[in-house]
């Protein structure tokens, strides 16, 4: 065989392999088919290399032409799932998702571990440049897989202090928003999870520097995550770490009490 013969993928070789199976047994591309619940047609296409095998052709095919498994070895291996997840943010989803603790300052919009579906929706169909519509559900369903975390056994330490913009700013509109405020409200009543409020008018922040969000893993280890414009980064090493954990007890501190932050959530929910 000529180099320029060689198969280029590896479609083309499991074609030339079923071949060479089924040449071996004496049979002819449509007994193949009848015996394996395909046409001549679609036997042909694929030794042929021109569409590889799907559904349960290479295990039957295996099976009729006695290949021991050889067919199965060499078929096509489907492509792996795109995750919906950012790359760059994937490293922080593995950590959050097992973590003893997570606490987070936003002053942009609703973290996403306290979104509702319509108002995650709202946040992707804002996304520039545009997703097609596969990719925003994708991206829902991923966002809202998270929240999991909000209901994990054992229960995570987890904490949030938001800037009343996230409250205000009718992302989805007027009906996405109250009914979003009635789910922060839900989620600030778990004894595990305290959501507190800064106040607009503050004259004094510790955090404004923008956003963060701080993990204690299941061994104890303290780290920073810190998300940019497409883009993102941890902090393991101190002092940035400490300065970052001290910064947000002091955000903690300049912020309403849990108690007061619910009557708020509740009485804005009311008002919308």
């Amino acid at each position: 065989m000529h180099s320029s013969d060689q198969p280029e993928s590896t479609a083309e070789m499991f074609g030339l392999l079923l071949r060479h199976f089924r040449e071996r047994s004496g049979l002819s591309q449509e007994q193949v088919g009848k015996r394996i619940g395909y046409s001549k047609s679609q036997v042909a296409m694929v030794e042929r290399g021109a569409r590889p095998p799907k559904g349960v052709f290479v295990d039957r095919a295996d099976e009729v032409l006695g290949a021991q498994g050889a067919l199965t070895v060499a078929a096509p291996k489907p492509p792996k799932k795109r995750s919906p997840l950012p790359d760059w943010f994937t490293p922080f989803a593995e950590e959050e998702e097992k973590a003893w603790a997570r606490h987070s300052y936003e002053n942009q919009v609703m973290p996403g571990l306290l979104q509702t579906e319509a108002y995650a929706r709202a946040v992707f169909t804002s996304h520039y440049p545009t997703y097609d519509d596969d990719e925003i559900e994708e991206k829902v369903a991923a966002r809202l897989a998270r929240q999991k975390l909000l209901s994990r056994r054992p229960l995570p330490d987890i904490s949030f202090v938001l800037e009343m913009i996230v409250l205000t700013r009718p992302i989805g509109g007027r009906r996405v928003l109250k009914a979003q405020l009635h789910h922060l409200a839900e989620v600030a009543r778990l004894r595990h999870v305290r959501i507190q409020l800064l106040d607009p008018f503050r004259e004094d922040h510790a955090a404004l520097d923008g956003p963060f969000v701080l993990l204690e893993t299941d061994k104890r280890q303290q780290l920073a995550y810190i998300e940019g414009q497409g883009g993102s980064f941890f902090i393991t090493e101190h002092p940035e770490l400490g300065d970052l954990f001290g910064q947000y007890g002091v955000t903690r501190a300049q912020a309403y009490t849990p108690e007061r932050t619910l009557e708020t959530i509740e009485k804005m929910a009311e008002e919308l």
